[in-house]
């Protein structure tokens, strides 16, 4: 399960032994405002993320990562479906092509099994890829 911001907000906080009250002194903010931020139900002023950072002695990145994480995920997701789907779209366009070519007699029986191991591996890497 993905962490939220406000979530690892509070367990940065709880492993530097900081209530919140510390925290919004450090941070120039009340501690209903590092409450809200921890319940997710508002977000610290982009210009104070530095400053969160440096005092959970952590790089931006690696304080923003759980959003970022997400939306590289889902990307990634995006693209793997799409791989997928166009692989058994090569599959399934090489059998219809030596269906049809060998109808009408215009291909030859080494084109065509060629063409159906193009259409074979295109499958063979889908099914790998969906047990991942």
């Amino acid at each position: 399960m993905k962490k939220t911001f406000g979530t690892k907000i509070a367990e940065m906080r709880k492993e530097k032994g900081m209530t919140q009250l510390e925290l919004a002194e450090k941070m120039g903010v009340t501690d209903k405002a590092v409450s809200k931020w921890e319940r997710d139900l508002s977000f610290p002023d982009v210009n104070s993320i530095p400053k969160l950072a440096e005092i959970f002695d952590v790089t931006v990145d690696e304080l923003m990562q759980g959003k970022a994480a997400a939306k590289g995920t889902a990307a990634a997701g995006r693209v793997s479906a799409f791989v997928r789907l166009a692989l058994k779209g090569v599959a399934l366009a090489m059998g219809i092509a030596v269906a049809v070519l060998s109808f009408l007699g215009e291909i030859e029986t080494a084109d065509a099994v060629g063409m159906l191991g193009i259409g074979l591996a295109a499958l063979a890497i889908t099914q790998l890829s969906e047990k991942d």
